[in-house]
């Protein structure tokens, strides 16, 4: 079974290095946000100096495979591309991609279209870098696309992987179908009262993180994705207590 690796997003206010260095402590897996100081596209030397195993999460900002304005479509998509071709020199695992977001509720079914086509794009460049495009189910907002499993069809179709993230699926009442149904490659775990997407630590909310880690396909990557390194730590010993643990944890602060 996979251990729990670990969000670089605990530790935005640092750079990417020193970064790498205290989460190697805990983990053998990471998974680098490539926002700010962690941009993938500017600090990617710094994964050769540690033994780890990289997944990558791509830009969530100026960024929509769903816009129904073509030029941000085709610069979102180029920087997808970008980030996929980094992703293959460093052996990520896989790169987790956001479906994308209607600006305007009145716009959703056109914007739906737009994704679909970019679903075809990203197919092609993951068959250009050779890593897997795993695209990530959203939260509650309401103009946000891929909320449910309904669009799983839609990703097998166009030969994409599936991220499951938890908390998301909490929120909109569809973790139970995501897990009967969803297949992910790529897991993210965190925890949340159902309310709000508060990417608490995995015993904070109404998630039973012990009884889905069961559930999950046992060689999907999981990465504890919550905003504090304390959370991770908080997150690792819950699961150790539980009894359920998915890792290497050792008790002493250690997952490696």
């Amino acid at each position: 079974m996979q251990e729990l690796g670990c969000s670089t997003w605990c530790l935005m206010d640092r750079e990417l290095p020193d970064v790498l260095e205290i989460l190697s402590a805990r983990t053998g897996t990471v998974e680098i946000l490539s926002e700010a100081a962690h941009d993938i596209l500017y600090c990617s030397e710094a994964c050769f100096s540690f033994d780890l195993r990289y997944t990558i999460h791509s830009p969530t900002a100026d960024i929509n495979i769903a816009s129904c304005r073509e030029p941000i479509r085709q610069a979102s998509l180029g920087l997808l591309r970008e980030v996929c071709g980094v992703a293959g020199e460093i052996d990520a695992r896989c790169v987790v991609v956001h479906p994308g977001f209607s600006p305007w509720i009145e716009m959703l079914d056109r914007s739906y279209l737009a994704l679909r086509e970019s679903l075809g794009d990203l197919a092609a460049i993951q068959e250009e870098y050779g890593v897997p495009v795993a695209v990530e189910n959203m939260g509650s907002w309401e103009v946000c696309h891929f909320r449910d499993p309904s669009f799983l069809p839609a990703l097998r179709e166009a030969g994409l992987s599936f991220c499951l993230d938890l908390g998301h699926a909490n929120l909109n009442g569809a973790l139970d179908e995501f897990l009967a149904v969803g297949n992910p490659l790529h897991v993210h775990l965190h925890n949340n009262n159902g309310s709000d997407d508060s990417h608490r630590a995995l015993g904070d909310g109404d998630i039973d993180l012990a009884r889905v880690l069961s559930l999950l396909p046992r060689n999907a990557s999981r990465i504890v994705e919550v905003q504090t390194l304390e959370a991770y730590d908080e997150s690792i010993r819950f699961i150790a207590e539980a009894g359920r643990g998915s890792n290497r944890y050792t008790g002493d602060g250690n997952n490696k």
